[in-house]
């Protein structure tokens, strides 16, 4: 038996797959939100929660290790209910599916639901706000949310120097 799909299907299954920069409309959404959450960057909450994660951070996890764990494992479990995830189930929003912040050295610690990646060290979303900048993602399928979204990120800030990385995932469904 042969399978045969339509044009227009495999344009909307290869539109859904593959990044594509956003629109002018959905970046300046984004924008917006950005704005909304840069005061994230210097909050007493996450910037305590983050120095005292880089003073002792994780050392037995790797991204082999984290790839097997379930949303169910004690490791996982730990990072969705720390002071730090507990802080950020209030600063979400209707637009944001994910929000996660990582230590100087690009390991998880906290998020609102398990990352696809348990380090993000040498991945534009982490590196550049790690030089104080903030990064914008393309339009997307993100594999943890299985939703279409688009990330961005910021730096965690103690006082001038940078000391981590937050990246916030929004919908781009709930965008428009």
């Amino acid at each position: 038996m042969r399978f045969f799909i339509s044009m227009a299907t495999a344009l909307l299954i290869a539109g859904t797959c593959f990044a594509t920069p956003p629109s002018a409309e959905v970046k300046t959404k984004v924008d917006k939100m950005i704005a909304a959450m840069s005061n994230l960057s210097t909050d007493a909450t996450v910037v305590s929660e983050v120095k005292a994660y880089n003073a002792a951070p994780t050392k037995d996890m790797t991204q082999e290790k984290w790839k097997e764990l379930t949303i169910l494992s004690p490791e996982v479990r730990a990072l969705t209910k720390n002071k730090l995830a507990v802080y950020l189930k209030t600063k979400q929003t209707p637009e944001v599916d994910e929000i996660f912040v990582s230590g100087s050295d690009g390991t998880k610690v906290a998020f609102l639901a398990k990352t696809t990646n348990w380090s993000h060290a040498g991945k534009p979303k982490h590196d550049q706000a790690m030089k104080g900048k903030t990064w914008i993602g393309d339009v997307e399928m993100d594999e943890s949310t299985g939703k279409q979204s688009i990330q961005f990120s910021i730096p965690v800030l103690d006082g001038s120097k940078v000391i981590g990385s937050i990246v916030i995932g929004l919908s781009v469904s709930a965008l428009k």
